[in-house]
Protein backbone atom coordinates (compact mmCIF):
# COMPACT_ATOMS: atom_id res chain seq x y z
CA UNK A 1 0.00 0.00 0.00
CA UNK A 2 0.96 3.64 -0.43
CA UNK A 3 0.92 6.27 2.28
CA UNK A 4 -1.93 8.75 1.88
CA UNK A 5 -1.39 12.33 0.75
CA UNK A 6 0.17 14.93 3.01
CA UNK A 7 -3.25 16.55 3.37
CA UNK A 8 -4.77 13.34 4.75
CA UNK A 9 -1.79 12.64 7.04
CA UNK A 10 -1.90 16.15 8.49
CA UNK A 11 -5.66 15.86 8.87
CA UNK A 12 -5.23 12.64 10.85
CA UNK A 13 -2.53 14.20 13.03
CA UNK A 14 -4.79 17.19 13.71
CA UNK A 15 -6.99 14.97 15.86
CA UNK A 16 -4.07 14.62 18.27
CA UNK A 17 -3.88 18.42 18.27
CA UNK A 18 -7.63 18.51 18.96
CA UNK A 19 -8.06 15.98 21.77
CA UNK A 20 -4.72 16.14 23.60
CA UNK A 21 -5.93 19.31 25.30
CA UNK A 22 -8.28 17.15 27.36
CA UNK A 23 -5.45 14.98 28.67
CA UNK A 24 -3.09 17.81 29.62
CA UNK A 25 -5.41 20.69 30.44
CA UNK A 26 -8.33 18.84 32.07
CA UNK A 27 -7.01 15.71 33.81
CA UNK A 28 -3.40 16.72 34.40
CA UNK A 29 -3.65 20.37 35.36
CA UNK A 30 -6.78 22.45 35.85
CA UNK A 31 -9.65 20.14 36.76
CA UNK A 32 -8.05 18.28 39.72
CA UNK A 33 -7.22 21.64 41.35
CA UNK A 34 -10.64 23.08 40.52
CA UNK A 35 -12.54 20.00 41.72
CA UNK A 36 -10.93 19.94 45.16
CA UNK A 37 -11.32 23.72 45.51
CA UNK A 38 -15.01 23.84 44.66
CA UNK A 39 -15.87 20.82 46.83
CA UNK A 40 -14.07 22.16 49.90
CA UNK A 41 -16.50 23.08 52.68
CA UNK A 42 -16.52 26.53 54.34
CA UNK A 43 -15.23 24.94 57.55
CA UNK A 44 -12.19 23.64 55.68
CA UNK A 45 -13.25 19.98 55.59
CA UNK A 46 -13.02 18.05 52.32
CA UNK A 47 -15.89 15.58 52.77
CA UNK A 48 -18.76 15.77 50.27
CA UNK A 49 -22.07 13.93 49.88
CA UNK A 50 -22.74 12.14 46.62
CA UNK A 51 -25.44 9.57 45.86
CA UNK A 52 -26.29 9.21 49.53
CA UNK A 53 -22.72 8.55 50.67
CA UNK A 54 -19.94 10.66 52.16
CA UNK A 55 -16.68 10.89 50.19
CA UNK A 56 -13.35 12.62 50.58
CA UNK A 57 -13.42 15.01 47.62
CA UNK A 58 -10.13 13.90 46.07
CA UNK A 59 -11.15 10.24 46.50
CA UNK A 60 -14.41 10.95 44.68
CA UNK A 61 -12.35 12.47 41.87
CA UNK A 62 -10.26 9.27 41.70
CA UNK A 63 -13.37 7.06 41.76
CA UNK A 64 -14.95 9.04 38.93
CA UNK A 65 -11.88 8.60 36.76
CA UNK A 66 -11.67 4.90 37.65
CA UNK A 67 -15.36 4.39 36.79
CA UNK A 68 -14.90 6.09 33.42
CA UNK A 69 -11.94 3.89 32.52
CA UNK A 70 -13.76 0.80 33.77
CA UNK A 71 -16.62 1.51 31.37
CA UNK A 72 -14.11 1.99 28.57
CA UNK A 73 -12.29 -1.23 29.51
CA UNK A 74 -15.53 -3.23 29.52
CA UNK A 75 -16.54 -1.86 26.11
CA UNK A 76 -13.02 -1.87 24.67
CA UNK A 77 -13.20 -5.31 22.98
CA UNK A 78 -16.45 -4.25 21.30
CA UNK A 79 -15.00 -0.94 20.13
CA UNK A 80 -11.83 -2.53 18.76
CA UNK A 81 -13.91 -5.17 16.98
CA UNK A 82 -15.88 -2.39 15.28
CA UNK A 83 -12.72 -0.46 14.45
CA UNK A 84 -11.02 -3.51 12.93
CA UNK A 85 -13.90 -4.77 10.81
CA UNK A 86 -16.32 -2.00 9.97
CA UNK A 87 -16.09 0.84 7.48
CA UNK A 88 -17.82 3.42 9.69
CA UNK A 89 -14.84 4.31 11.90
CA UNK A 90 -15.35 7.99 11.23
CA UNK A 91 -18.93 7.99 12.55
CA UNK A 92 -17.88 6.29 15.80
CA UNK A 93 -14.91 8.62 16.13
CA UNK A 94 -17.25 11.60 15.65
CA UNK A 95 -19.61 10.27 18.32
CA UNK A 96 -16.92 9.83 20.98
CA UNK A 97 -15.15 13.10 20.21
CA UNK A 98 -18.46 14.98 20.43
CA UNK A 99 -19.24 13.22 23.71
CA UNK A 100 -15.83 14.15 25.12
CA UNK A 101 -15.90 17.76 23.92
CA UNK A 102 -19.45 18.24 25.22
CA UNK A 103 -18.39 16.82 28.61
CA UNK A 104 -15.49 19.31 28.82
CA UNK A 105 -17.77 22.22 27.93
CA UNK A 106 -20.36 21.18 30.51
CA UNK A 107 -17.74 21.60 33.23
CA UNK A 108 -18.17 25.36 32.71
CA UNK A 109 -21.53 25.11 34.50
CA UNK A 110 -20.07 23.18 37.46
CA UNK A 111 -19.63 26.24 39.68
CA UNK A 112 -20.93 25.03 43.05
CA UNK A 113 -20.81 21.90 45.18
CA UNK A 114 -24.60 21.66 44.82
CA UNK A 115 -23.91 20.77 41.17
CA UNK A 116 -21.51 17.97 42.08
CA UNK A 117 -23.59 15.50 40.07
CA UNK A 118 -23.02 17.64 36.97
CA UNK A 119 -19.27 17.83 37.56
CA UNK A 120 -18.98 14.05 38.00
CA UNK A 121 -21.17 13.29 34.98
CA UNK A 122 -19.39 15.77 32.69
CA UNK A 123 -15.95 14.54 33.76
CA UNK A 124 -16.95 10.94 33.03
CA UNK A 125 -18.32 11.96 29.63
CA UNK A 126 -15.05 13.70 28.79
CA UNK A 127 -12.95 10.72 29.90
CA UNK A 128 -15.04 8.17 28.00
CA UNK A 129 -15.08 10.36 24.90
CA UNK A 130 -11.31 10.74 24.97
CA UNK A 131 -10.51 7.05 25.44
CA UNK A 132 -13.26 5.87 23.07
CA UNK A 133 -12.29 8.16 20.20
CA UNK A 134 -8.64 7.07 20.40
CA UNK A 135 -9.63 3.49 19.53
CA UNK A 136 -10.86 4.63 16.12
CA UNK A 137 -8.17 7.28 15.66
CA UNK A 138 -5.44 4.66 16.13
CA UNK A 139 -7.29 2.22 13.86
CA UNK A 140 -6.95 4.67 10.97
CA UNK A 141 -3.14 4.59 11.08
CA UNK A 142 -2.59 1.32 9.19
CA UNK A 143 -5.11 2.41 6.58
CA UNK A 144 -3.49 5.74 5.72
CA UNK A 145 0.21 4.94 6.21
CA UNK A 146 2.42 2.26 4.66
CA UNK A 147 4.24 0.05 7.21
CA UNK A 148 7.56 1.82 6.65
CA UNK A 149 5.93 5.23 7.30
CA UNK A 150 3.84 4.41 10.36
CA UNK A 151 6.45 5.38 12.95
CA UNK A 152 6.93 8.73 11.22
CA UNK A 153 3.20 9.40 10.90
CA UNK A 154 2.55 8.33 14.49
CA UNK A 155 5.31 10.65 15.69
CA UNK A 156 3.74 13.51 13.73
CA UNK A 157 0.47 12.94 15.58
CA UNK A 158 2.31 12.97 18.91
CA UNK A 159 4.11 16.23 18.07
CA UNK A 160 0.86 17.88 16.92
CA UNK A 161 -0.80 16.82 20.17
CA UNK A 162 2.02 18.10 22.32
CA UNK A 163 2.15 21.51 20.62
CA UNK A 164 -1.62 21.94 20.66
CA UNK A 165 -2.05 20.98 24.29
CA UNK A 166 0.77 23.26 25.46
CA UNK A 167 -0.77 26.20 23.55
CA UNK A 168 -4.14 25.56 25.22
CA UNK A 169 -2.35 25.17 28.54
CA UNK A 170 -0.80 28.61 28.12
CA UNK A 171 -4.17 30.13 27.21
CA UNK A 172 -5.71 28.64 30.35
CA UNK A 173 -2.79 29.84 32.43
CA UNK A 174 -3.21 33.37 31.07
CA UNK A 175 -6.94 33.30 31.90
CA UNK A 176 -6.24 32.20 35.46
CA UNK A 177 -3.75 35.04 35.92
CA UNK A 178 -5.94 37.72 34.31
CA UNK A 179 -9.04 36.68 36.25
CA UNK A 180 -7.33 36.10 39.58
CA UNK A 181 -9.90 38.28 41.37
CA UNK A 182 -12.42 35.51 40.69
CA UNK A 183 -10.38 32.30 41.01
CA UNK A 184 -13.15 30.04 39.68
CA UNK A 185 -13.99 31.79 36.43
CA UNK A 186 -10.58 31.30 34.74
CA UNK A 187 -10.64 27.49 34.96
CA UNK A 188 -14.33 27.39 33.96
CA UNK A 189 -13.68 29.36 30.78
CA UNK A 190 -10.72 27.08 30.12
CA UNK A 191 -12.96 24.00 30.34
CA UNK A 192 -15.35 25.56 27.83
CA UNK A 193 -12.49 26.47 25.48
CA UNK A 194 -11.11 22.93 25.68
CA UNK A 195 -14.45 21.55 24.48
CA UNK A 196 -14.64 24.10 21.64
CA UNK A 197 -10.98 23.49 20.70
CA UNK A 198 -11.46 19.69 20.70
CA UNK A 199 -14.61 19.62 18.57
CA UNK A 200 -13.58 22.54 16.36
CA UNK A 201 -10.17 21.23 15.29
CA UNK A 202 -11.57 17.69 15.00
CA UNK A 203 -13.64 18.92 12.05
CA UNK A 204 -10.40 19.24 10.05
CA UNK A 205 -9.73 15.58 10.74
CA UNK A 206 -13.24 14.48 9.81
CA UNK A 207 -13.14 16.51 6.58
CA UNK A 208 -9.83 15.01 5.44
CA UNK A 209 -9.97 11.39 6.58
CA UNK A 210 -11.17 9.07 3.80
CA UNK A 211 -14.43 7.21 3.90
CA UNK A 212 -13.08 3.76 4.64
CA UNK A 213 -14.77 0.94 2.79
CA UNK A 214 -16.14 -1.97 4.80
CA UNK A 215 -13.08 -4.14 5.32
CA UNK A 216 -14.88 -7.07 6.93
CA UNK A 217 -14.27 -10.28 5.00
CA UNK A 218 -17.04 -12.03 6.88
CA UNK A 219 -19.99 -11.14 9.00
CA UNK A 220 -19.13 -10.87 12.67
CA UNK A 221 -20.91 -10.25 15.92
CA UNK A 222 -19.19 -7.15 17.34
CA UNK A 223 -20.75 -7.80 20.77
CA UNK A 224 -19.01 -11.15 21.18
CA UNK A 225 -16.14 -11.48 18.69
CA UNK A 226 -14.06 -8.78 20.39
CA UNK A 227 -14.15 -10.71 23.66
CA UNK A 228 -13.26 -13.90 21.78
CA UNK A 229 -10.18 -12.13 20.39
CA UNK A 230 -9.15 -11.08 23.90
CA UNK A 231 -9.55 -14.65 25.13
CA UNK A 232 -7.56 -15.99 22.17
CA UNK A 233 -4.63 -13.63 22.79
CA UNK A 234 -4.80 -14.36 26.54
CA UNK A 235 -4.48 -18.11 25.87
CA UNK A 236 -1.61 -17.56 23.43
CA UNK A 237 0.27 -15.27 25.84
CA UNK A 238 0.11 -17.98 28.52
CA UNK A 239 2.30 -20.19 26.30
CA UNK A 240 4.97 -17.48 25.87
CA UNK A 241 7.04 -17.35 29.10
CA UNK A 242 8.88 -14.07 28.52
CA UNK A 243 5.92 -12.14 27.13
CA UNK A 244 3.63 -13.48 29.87
CA UNK A 245 5.93 -12.27 32.63
CA UNK A 246 6.56 -8.95 30.95
CA UNK A 247 2.83 -8.26 30.60
CA UNK A 248 2.21 -9.08 34.25
CA UNK A 249 5.02 -6.74 35.22
CA UNK A 250 3.64 -4.07 32.87
CA UNK A 251 0.19 -4.47 34.43
CA UNK A 252 1.47 -3.77 37.94
CA UNK A 253 3.96 -1.01 37.26
CA UNK A 254 1.38 0.70 35.01
CA UNK A 255 -0.90 0.94 38.06
CA UNK A 256 1.81 3.06 39.63
CA UNK A 257 2.89 5.07 36.58
CA UNK A 258 -0.60 5.99 35.39
CA UNK A 259 -1.79 6.86 38.89
CA UNK A 260 1.17 9.17 39.49
CA UNK A 261 0.46 10.93 36.19
CA UNK A 262 -3.23 11.34 37.01
CA UNK A 263 -2.87 12.21 40.70
CA UNK A 264 0.32 14.31 40.81
CA UNK A 265 -1.58 17.61 40.62
CA UNK A 266 -3.93 16.53 43.42
CA UNK A 267 -0.90 15.61 45.51
CA UNK A 268 0.75 19.01 45.01
CA UNK A 269 -2.45 21.02 45.42
CA UNK A 270 -4.24 19.30 48.28
CA UNK A 271 -1.52 17.64 50.31
CA UNK A 272 1.31 20.13 49.88
CA UNK A 273 -0.84 23.24 49.47
CA UNK A 274 0.97 24.66 46.43
CA UNK A 275 -0.84 27.45 44.60
CA UNK A 276 -2.34 27.01 41.14
CA UNK A 277 0.21 29.11 39.27
CA UNK A 278 3.18 27.12 40.52
CA UNK A 279 1.43 23.82 39.77
CA UNK A 280 0.61 24.84 36.19
CA UNK A 281 4.20 25.92 35.54
CA UNK A 282 5.42 22.65 37.04
CA UNK A 283 3.21 20.60 34.71
CA UNK A 284 4.64 22.40 31.66
CA UNK A 285 8.18 21.73 32.90
CA UNK A 286 7.32 18.05 33.37
CA UNK A 287 6.21 17.85 29.72
CA UNK A 288 9.50 19.33 28.51
CA UNK A 289 11.63 17.07 30.70
CA UNK A 290 9.59 14.05 29.52
CA UNK A 291 10.84 14.57 25.96
CA UNK A 292 14.46 14.47 27.11
CA UNK A 293 13.70 11.46 29.29
CA UNK A 294 12.21 9.52 26.39
CA UNK A 295 15.31 10.18 24.24
CA UNK A 296 17.62 9.14 27.07
CA UNK A 297 15.70 5.95 27.76
CA UNK A 298 15.71 5.01 24.08
CA UNK A 299 19.51 5.28 23.99
CA UNK A 300 19.93 3.32 27.21
CA UNK A 301 17.71 0.50 25.92
CA UNK A 302 19.80 0.27 22.74
CA UNK A 303 22.90 -0.22 24.90
CA UNK A 304 21.64 -2.38 27.78
CA UNK A 305 18.43 -3.99 26.48
CA UNK A 306 14.78 -3.15 27.08
CA UNK A 307 14.06 -5.31 30.11
CA UNK A 308 17.13 -4.18 32.05
CA UNK A 309 16.33 -0.52 31.42
CA UNK A 310 12.69 -1.02 32.40
CA UNK A 311 13.78 -2.66 35.65
CA UNK A 312 16.10 0.25 36.37
CA UNK A 313 13.33 2.75 35.66
CA UNK A 314 10.88 0.90 37.92
CA UNK A 315 13.45 1.09 40.75
CA UNK A 316 13.73 4.82 40.02
CA UNK A 317 9.92 5.10 40.34
CA UNK A 318 10.07 3.36 43.74
CA UNK A 319 12.53 5.99 44.99
CA UNK A 320 10.32 8.75 43.56
CA UNK A 321 7.36 7.41 45.56
CA UNK A 322 9.47 7.12 48.73
CA UNK A 323 10.60 10.72 48.25
CA UNK A 324 6.98 11.81 47.72
CA UNK A 325 5.99 10.14 50.99
CA UNK A 326 8.88 11.85 52.79
CA UNK A 327 7.85 15.21 51.29
CA UNK A 328 4.33 14.75 52.64
CA UNK A 329 5.72 13.91 56.09
CA UNK A 330 7.77 17.12 56.05
CA UNK A 331 4.61 19.10 55.25
CA UNK A 332 2.79 17.50 58.19
CA UNK A 333 5.71 18.48 60.44
CA UNK A 334 5.28 22.12 59.46
CA UNK A 335 8.18 22.40 57.04
CA UNK A 336 7.95 23.90 53.54
CA UNK A 337 8.45 21.05 51.01
CA UNK A 338 7.98 23.18 47.89
CA UNK A 339 11.50 22.73 46.57
CA UNK A 340 11.27 18.98 47.15
CA UNK A 341 8.11 18.88 45.05
CA UNK A 342 9.85 20.58 42.13
CA UNK A 343 12.68 18.05 42.29
CA UNK A 344 10.08 15.25 42.38
CA UNK A 345 8.31 16.75 39.36
CA UNK A 346 11.58 16.80 37.39
CA UNK A 347 12.21 13.17 38.37
CA UNK A 348 8.71 12.13 37.27
CA UNK A 349 9.12 13.96 33.97
CA UNK A 350 12.42 12.19 33.35
CA UNK A 351 10.82 8.72 33.42
CA UNK A 352 7.18 9.49 32.59
CA UNK A 353 7.17 9.47 28.80
CA UNK A 354 10.08 7.10 28.39
CA UNK A 355 8.60 4.20 30.34
CA UNK A 356 5.43 4.29 28.25
CA UNK A 357 7.27 4.38 24.92
CA UNK A 358 9.75 1.69 26.02
CA UNK A 359 6.97 -0.55 27.35
CA UNK A 360 5.16 -0.51 24.00
CA UNK A 361 8.31 -1.15 21.98
CA UNK A 362 9.29 -3.99 24.36
CA UNK A 363 5.88 -5.58 23.89
CA UNK A 364 6.26 -5.29 20.10
CA UNK A 365 9.65 -7.06 20.27
CA UNK A 366 8.37 -9.87 22.50
CA UNK A 367 5.22 -10.53 20.48
CA UNK A 368 5.16 -13.75 18.45
CA UNK A 369 5.53 -13.57 14.68
CA UNK A 370 1.88 -13.10 13.78
CA UNK A 371 -0.29 -11.26 11.29
CA UNK A 372 -2.82 -10.60 14.05
CA UNK A 373 -0.94 -7.61 15.48
CA UNK A 374 -4.14 -5.57 15.95
CA UNK A 375 -5.53 -8.10 18.43
CA UNK A 376 -2.26 -8.22 20.35
CA UNK A 377 -2.06 -4.45 20.68
CA UNK A 378 -5.73 -4.28 21.66
CA UNK A 379 -4.92 -6.74 24.45
CA UNK A 380 -1.99 -4.54 25.50
CA UNK A 381 -4.17 -1.41 25.58
CA UNK A 382 -6.86 -3.24 27.54
CA UNK A 383 -4.25 -4.35 30.09
CA UNK A 384 -3.16 -0.73 30.56
CA UNK A 385 -6.73 0.54 30.98
CA UNK A 386 -7.50 -2.06 33.64
CA UNK A 387 -4.28 -1.05 35.41
CA UNK A 388 -5.50 2.56 35.46
CA UNK A 389 -8.81 1.48 37.00
CA UNK A 390 -7.16 -0.48 39.82
CA UNK A 391 -4.38 2.03 40.41
CA UNK A 392 -6.45 5.21 40.64
CA UNK A 393 -9.23 3.48 42.61
CA UNK A 394 -6.70 2.14 45.14
CA UNK A 395 -5.13 5.58 45.48
CA UNK A 396 -8.49 7.18 46.30
CA UNK A 397 -9.71 4.37 48.54
CA UNK A 398 -6.59 4.29 50.73
CA UNK A 399 -6.75 8.06 51.21
CA UNK A 400 -10.40 7.74 52.23
CA UNK A 401 -9.90 4.97 54.80
CA UNK A 402 -6.65 6.33 56.27
CA UNK A 403 -7.41 10.04 56.07
CA UNK A 404 -4.22 11.04 54.26
CA UNK A 405 -3.13 10.98 50.63
CA UNK A 406 0.45 10.28 51.68
CA UNK A 407 -0.59 6.74 52.65
CA UNK A 408 -1.89 6.20 49.13
CA UNK A 409 1.67 6.66 47.86
CA UNK A 410 2.69 3.51 49.74
CA UNK A 411 0.41 1.27 47.67
CA UNK A 412 2.08 2.60 44.53
CA UNK A 413 5.41 1.37 45.90
CA UNK A 414 3.86 -2.09 46.32
CA UNK A 415 2.66 -2.03 42.69
CA UNK A 416 6.13 -1.08 41.46
CA UNK A 417 7.82 -3.80 43.54
CA UNK A 418 5.48 -6.49 42.16
CA UNK A 419 6.05 -5.16 38.64
CA UNK A 420 9.82 -5.32 39.15
CA UNK A 421 9.64 -8.95 40.33
CA UNK A 422 7.74 -9.96 37.19
CA UNK A 423 10.22 -8.10 34.97
CA UNK A 424 13.05 -9.89 36.73
CA UNK A 425 11.31 -13.18 35.94
CA UNK A 426 10.94 -12.15 32.29
CA UNK A 427 14.64 -11.31 32.06
CA UNK A 428 15.58 -14.66 33.63
CA UNK A 429 13.38 -16.56 31.17
CA UNK A 430 14.81 -14.54 28.27
CA UNK A 431 18.37 -15.46 29.27
CA UNK A 432 17.64 -19.17 29.80
CA UNK A 433 15.84 -19.36 26.45
CA UNK A 434 18.99 -18.25 24.56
Amino acid sequence: MQTASKKVINGWAMYDWANSVYNLVITTTFFPIYFTAITKNPDGSDVVSFMGRKFVNSSLYDYTLAAAYLLVAISYPILTSIADTKGNKKNFMKFFSTLGAFGCSLLFFFNDVSLLWLGVMAFMMASIGYAGSLVFYNAYLPEIAAPEDRDRVSAKGFSFGYIGSVIMQMIGFALVLMLKSNPLIGPRITFLLVGIWWLGFAQITFARLPKVADTAKKKINVLTDGFKEVKKVFNEVKTLPVLKRFLRGFFFYSMGVQTVMLAATLFGSKLLGLDDTKLIITVVIIQLVAILGAILMSRLSAKFGNLKVLMGVVIFWIFVCLAAYYTAVLKEQGEDPEMYFYVLAMAVGLVMGGIQALSRSTYAKLMPDTKDTASYFSYYDLTEKLAIVIGIFSFGYIEEITGSMKNSVLILIVFFIIGFIWLLGALHKQRTAK
